[in-house]
């Protein structure tokens, strides 16, 4: 064999080398992202028999469905395991379609909205509440507005029109003796809002937390007033599942409904039970940063409450008539249409989980 033979096998021989070791770091690398990155449950799920199937459930990144993550992230240490394949939206219009299209099987969405859809007739129904209080007006910070009544002109943005805080803007309108239209209402996605009263393109927002913190934090934004100022006991997001979920398999319905009970409980034992929960949901989850949530969540603590979370009639009536006064309802639909309580009956039994931060097993 000649020189340049030996050169061209000893080249050849490299080039295999090289190929192959990039072959081999492409399948690591892979292999890793597979391992760390998707949930195998998750897509895996659609291949297992129906009754099986983990169910789908749908959220925002908003404080009023906290329970959704906590719950996840915790049974994920229990000994029976993950509960429920949590999928989170950017906004209610995609999430709602989602629940409809059957994506989903249960969902946190906004009190008005689940009224509405019941209403249409699609087949869902409420089984618990995200959260009390939670939503606040905001104006600027340097700003000349001290009083509601001094927003009678002025652009506000709300989340939507099937929203809570659309409504509340109307009782604390009743409260000032304004008109309907004092105010010009538009609708702004919540993440969109801080820049906006930022950049002066609004005077003010009402949105659900952690929004109105991220203005505070920022410099920019004053809370005018917290939504319990002028309704007490304000519920915002509530859960709600598809009917055909309740019908066919009402025990895992069930177990969903005890989560996010003991959850709301875990969150209302102590303050470093929420910083805990900010940090993991702000990671993992809302792909937020842990010190918007911390703040939302603790400053002060009663500005949002994850107890009392049973749907009450009284409270959902005055959704609804506030809803048949503004033109969102033509009907008066009975909250037994769209409830079912037999699960959140069967939850107040519940207790908090029993975990603790870096704790092995969840209890």
């Amino acid at each position: 064999m000649n020189l340049n033979s030996i050169v061209r096998v000893r080249t050849w021989s490299l080039s295999k080398k090289i190929v192959a070791g990039a072959i081999v770091w492409l399948v690591a690398v892979s292999g890793l992202h597979g391992w760390l990155n998707v949930n195998w449950t998750a897509v895996l799920n659609g291949y297992l028999p129906a009754a099986k199937r983990k169910i789908f459930v749908g959220y925002i990144p908003v404080t009023c469905q906290l329970t959704c993550p906590v719950t996840d992230y915790i049974s994920k240490y229990s000994e029976s395991g993950e509960m429920f394949l949590p999928r989170m939206f950017q906004g209610f219009p995609e999430l709602k379609e989602a629940l409809i299209a059957n994506k989903i099987q249960a969902a946190f969405i906004v009190a008005p909205m689940a009224v509405a859809l019941a209403a249409q007739g699609v087949p869902i129904k409420v089984i618990y509440l995200g959260h009390r209080n939670g939503s606040a007006v905001v104006v600027r910070r340097d700003g000349p507005i001290v009083n509601f009544g001094q927003l009678s002109g002025k652009t506000i943005a709300i989340p939507s029109r099937f929203s809570d805080e659309r409504l509340l803007l109307f009782r604390a309108m009743q409260a000032y003796g304004m008109k309907p239209d004092s105010l010009k209402m538009v609708e702004m996605a919540p993440p969109d809002v801080s820049g906006a009263l930022e950049a002066g393109a609004i005077d003010a927002f009402v949105m659900g937390e952690p929004f109105p913190s991220q203005a505070e934090m920022g410099g920019y934004g004053r809370i005018l007033f917290y939504a319990d100022k002028y309704w007490p006991n304000y519920m915002s997001c509530i859960l709600v599942a598809r009917e055909d979920l309740i019908q066919n398999r009402p025990k895992v319905v069930q177990v969903l409904v005890d989560g996010i009970a003991r959850s709301g409980l875990w969150l209302d034992q102590s303050r470093p039970h929420r910083v805990d929960a900010a940090d993991f949901v702000g990671l993992y989850y809302y792909h937020q940063k842990p010190e918007l949530l911390r703040w939302a969540l603790t400053k002060p603590m009663s500005r949002i409450r994850y107890n009392l979370l049973e749907p009450q009639k009284d409270d959902f009536d005055e959704v609804r008539d506030l809803m048949m006064q503004t033109g969102l309802l033509k009907e008066k639909i009975p909250f037994s249409a769209y409830t079912d309580l037999q699960f959140a009956d069967h939850a107040t039994i519940e207790t908090s989980w029993k975990y603790e931060p870096g704790d092995a097993i969840a209890k």
